[in-house]
């Protein structure tokens, strides 16, 4: 069975199946802020969405990051490496990329287990 979260007519922001979660592609709900605050704002998203699934940060399985520019990918990281636990940073690819609106900074796409 696939259960399926926040259904629109275009994507779930969540599916779960097999004991995996696969996150749709996050972004931040206040695109006026830095790096800085747009990865906290995605990052806070992925943890509620994981408690949703009854799962958490140490369980990620891999995380694909889309940023706007490369000149951001230090801060991004700096975010990044304050929230993810010790001993559980997962396998990640970071690209840049255009993303679908020009306040966007970063979009990050999450695979985890349950």
């Amino acid at each position: 069975m696939v259960q399926r979260f926040d259904v629109g007519a275009r994507l779930s922001e969540m599916a779960v199946h097999n004991g995996v979660a696969y996150l749709a592609g996050q972004v931040a709900a206040d695109d006026t802020q830095d790096i800085t605050g747009q990865t906290t704002q995605v990052l806070a998203q992925i943890d509620a969405l994981l408690a949703r699934a009854g799962t958490d940060k140490s369980r990620i399985l891999m995380c694909q990051i889309f940023i706007a520019d490369l000149a951001d990918f230090p801060a991004m990281n700096a975010v990044w490496e304050r929230w993810v636990p010790s001993g559980h940073a997962p396998p990640r690819a970071t690209v840049e990329a255009a993303l679908a609106r020009p306040g966007w900074r970063v979009e990050m796409v999450v695979t985890a287990a349950v």
